[in-house]
């Protein structure tokens, strides 16, 4: 294994980490932006006003998108396994 190997399975690692969680973190501030102007439109500060609306949209986001991201996780998973006799040459 070569030092581009190795580079080259940090980085894949890290892509398919930001394409699997990039969806859950934009909305999760999409969220709490709407819920900050909402706040400061209203006046209302409740510190717990923030939490609920994000975990919920979070929730149904992860269920809405788990069919897509346990199939892009099982076909980086598939790839590295299949390229295991590759790598350790």
């Amino acid at each position: 294994m070569t030092a581009a190997d190795a580079i080259t399975l940090s980085q894949n690692a890290v892509t398919i980490t930001m394409l699997l969680s990039g969806p859950l973190l934009l909305v999760a501030m999409v969220v709490g932006l709407l819920i900050s102007l909402f706040q400061a439109i209203t006046q209302i500060q409740e510190m717990t006003l923030t939490f609920v609306p994000k975990i919920v949209a979070v929730m149904l986001t992860t269920i809405f998108l788990s069919s897509w991201m346990i199939t892009k996780l099982v076909d980086y998973t598939h790839d590295l396994i299949v390229s295991i006799p590759t790598i350790i040459r």
